[in-house]
């Protein structure tokens, strides 16, 4: 009897082994790497967010309402378990692990989606190829290869938002159990990034399209294609749950349901305070441009080869529109319309280094549209040779090479690009690199004054900008009174709360006072007087001075 070949199941479960594999060890080679460079707490936000996840059970008064109301809640609940360590929280290594577990799966996420999506039988082979294209794709771009690495939330997101579509298109090829999962990944993403909601009003809709028009085209009711009012209930429910629950938080405890958006720490209020230039402001289409150039600068160098890689998504976007294989992909061209919004309505700039001001801030954000390159370049290119081999002067002998040449012109394209990336480091790495420089430097000289303190000592010190410093130090951080020790729910104001009575007493309630220029603990050590022990001063931050609280012998470090 003939060997008989292994099964496409069988064969199909390797190739995601594989790849699985593959992903880790790019995973964890960047991580040892950018680790080793002190890399991984370049981002002032990557530092926020572990000390987030940090203050919850290492704070004078702990608890979940240390997560705030900005940030959503659950990337720093799902990095809250790895900081517990003292050593990984001040490594930053903590924060990393759910970043590196998420690009794992977004990548496998990626390969399931195309070999679902262009299921058509008898082309296994092509099958094959095309998911490891769009996951090589995915999987190599540097500047997601730099943020997986970190405790930022991009690498996060895409994970839930590329398996949103996954269950989405596998509900709609008939999997109704899908559609419960794609209901998760949604809230997921919900509780991620605010990306995510309108990612839900969009799934939402789909959801309820299809089946509208599956009842017109006259399935039979209780047939596996036709979903039940309950079935499409309970969607809606686990799709919008993640969006209410966070309304209500905020209503029930800062008294304003939208207090993340228009509140003291939102970035409306941060606009205004700061006076941040957005040369998008109330211009839909320069806020979609600045949202595209900055994709493009996430994919490729030089701006002709970012146009290029723009076009070719675009075609293949439109061959799978018109096709209908890959429709369901288009969702990933759901960050376009969402950033540019935010950009022209929700003070939310993107600075690229090409256009005014001509500096670099939240270009992070075109990471978002990588998925959409990764899946629908593959097809525009495909497009585009298989149009060139119809011609009459092309020999119909060499038609049979057209997969080949597509395969061989995509890893040109990602070769050429992502290479140039590298040899100037990811924009996303000189973005955190050039903006937090001076941060950097000022927190760690404030760290070393600040390990020369008493160990017993209290601290009143505002964290919102500098937590890193006692992160460094490895001070914990309930040695300090900062503002989130103070009863938010108490409106507008709570005279009682730790915070407030430090501020108006600080040589009461701390032994050390450590301010910035202008901010709150600042101004509270400079009305009452307090005496300046060291100032510190570092290009482009406001000096950093430790003030004698509550009387005592004098501190060896800080006596010279």
């Amino acid at each position: 009897m003939k060997p008989q070949p292994s099964p496409a199941k069988a064969h199909s479960q390797i190739e995601t082994v594989r790849l699985i594999w593959l992903a880790i060890f790019i995973s964890v080679f960047s991580f040892l790497f950018y680790n080793r460079q002190g890399s991984v707490l370049l981002y002032g936000d990557a530092v926020a967010h572990i000390n987030i996840a940090r203050r919850v059970f290492d704070s004078r008064t702990p608890g979940l309402l240390q997560l705030g109301t900005v940030w959503l809640p659950l990337p720093h609940l799902l990095i809250l378990p790895f900081i517990v360590s003292n050593k990984m929280w001040q490594s930053g290594s903590g924060g990393s692990i759910p970043s590196m577990a998420a690009y794992v799966l977004a990548v496998l996420g990626i390969f399931r989606l195309v070999r679902g999506a262009l299921n058509v039988a008898g082309e296994t082979q092509k099958l094959s190829i095309s998911a490891w294209t769009a996951a090589i794709l995915y999987a190599a771009n540097p500047n997601l290869i730099y943020m997986q690495a970190t405790a930022m939330g991009e690498s996060l997101y895409l994970a839930f938002f590329i398996w949103t579509a996954v269950y989405f298109a596998e509900f709609t090829r008939g999997n109704s159990k899908a559609l419960t999962k794609c209901g998760l990944c949604v809230a997921a993403a919900c509780l991620t990034r605010y990306d995510g909601w309108f990612l839900a009003v969009l799934v939402i809709v789909g959801v309820l399209t299809i089946s509208l028009r599956k009842q017109s085209n006259g399935d039979a009711p209780g047939s596996a294609s036709l979903l039940s009012r309950g079935q499409i209930a309970k969607f809606i429910l686990i799709a919008a749950a993640a969006p209410i629950f966070w309304l209500a938080y905020n209503a029930a405890v800062y008294r304003n349901p939208l207090e993340f958006a228009n509140g003291p720490y939102s970035a409306k209020s941060i606009e205004q305070k700061t006076a941040t230039v957005n040369p998008a402001k109330g211009n839909l289409f320069a806020a979609g441009s600045y949202f595209l150039k900055a994709a493009e600068l996430n994919v490729a160098e030089s701006s002709w080869l970012g146009r290029l890689w723009l076009a070719l998504a675009l075609l293949g976007a439109a061959v799978a529109a018109y096709s209908g294989r890959s429709r369901l992909a288009l969702l990933f061209w759901a960050p376009l319309p969402f950033y540019a919004l935010s950009i022209a309505y929700g003070s939310v700039p993107i600075f690229v280094p090409t256009w005014w001001p001509f500096a670099q801030y939240n270009v992070r954000y075109g990471l978002q549209l990588l998925p959409a390159f990764a899946v629908f370049v593959p097809m525009g290119i495909s497009f585009l040779l298989q149009f060139a081999t119809k011609l009459p002067q092309v020999k119909p002998s060499w038609r049979i090479w057209t997969p080949t040449a597509t395969v061989f012109t995509i890893l040109l394209l990602a070769l050429s690009s992502y290479a140039a990336i590298w040899r100037a480091d990811p924009i996303c790495y000189r973005e955190a690199d050039k903006n937090m420089k001076g941060r950097v430097a000022l927190d760690h000289q404030l760290g070393e004054w600040i390990k020369s303190l008493p160990s017993n000592s209290t601290l009143l010190m505002y964290l919102g900008e500098h937590v890193g410093a006692l992160e460094q130090a490895g001070i914990p951080l309930r040695r300090t009174i900062n503002e989130g020790n103070h009863r938010v729910w108490k409106y507008p104001v709570d005279p009682d709360g730790l915070w407030e009575r430090a501020l108006a007493d600080p040589a009461s309630n701390a032994d050390y006072v450590i301010g910035f220029e202008g901010d709150p603990v600042w101004t509270a050590a400079r009305a009452h007087h307090l005496t300046a022990l060291v100032e510190i001063h570092t290009t482009g931050q406001p000096p950093a001075v430790i003030f004698q609280g509550r009387p005592q012998n004098p501190t060896p470090g800080l006596a010279r």
